[in-house]
């Protein structure tokens, strides 16, 4: 499985005067080629993760884009480019900032490592499909792992 991983200090927007670090991790699988996921680090026990299509997130960095839960815009921050990303879900909203810079060289790599068109490629839906659809053994025959032995 090749991964390509980028840790990074985002910006939280808390107010148009006021934001903050927050340490994340951006990583994309060719094994899941059509998705990006970032984990934030905001110091609780457990990371907060998104998911979010790669293909919105390359989009962002060139002009506004998505709607409902992810929306992802080019900005500029102090006079630098960035990529501001919406996040909403049933437990709150969240303004981020990435420096567009960072974020558009490690999006470089990802369609380096599947190119654009040919994420299907890197899927293995026989496999997926075939785990899915197993007959599912009896518990008696699931004890120790051998039919016979039941």
């Amino acid at each position: 499985m090749h991964i390509l991983e980028l840790d990074l200090d985002l910006m939280l927007v808390l107010s148009p005067e006021r934001a903050v670090p927050i340490p994340a991790r951006l990583a994309y699988r060719r094994d899941d080629p059509y998705a990006v996921q970032i984990t934030f680090h905001v110091g609780s026990d457990s990371p907060v993760r998104w998911t979010f299509a790669r293909e919105l997130l390359i989009e962002g960095v060139f002009r506004p884009c998505g709607e409902g839960d992810i929306r992802v815009r080019p900005t500029k921050v102090d006079g630098r480019s960035a990529v501001s990303m919406a996040l909403s879900s049933p437990g709150g909203s969240a303004l981020i900032e990435a420096p567009a810079a960072a974020l558009s060289a490690w999006l470089e790599l990802t369609l380096r490592a599947v190119a654009p068109g040919s994420e299907h490629e890197w899927l293995d839906v026989d496999d997926a499909l075939a785990a899915l659809l197993a007959p599912a053994l009896p518990d008696d025959q699931l004890r120790d792992g051998s039919p016979e032995d039941a």
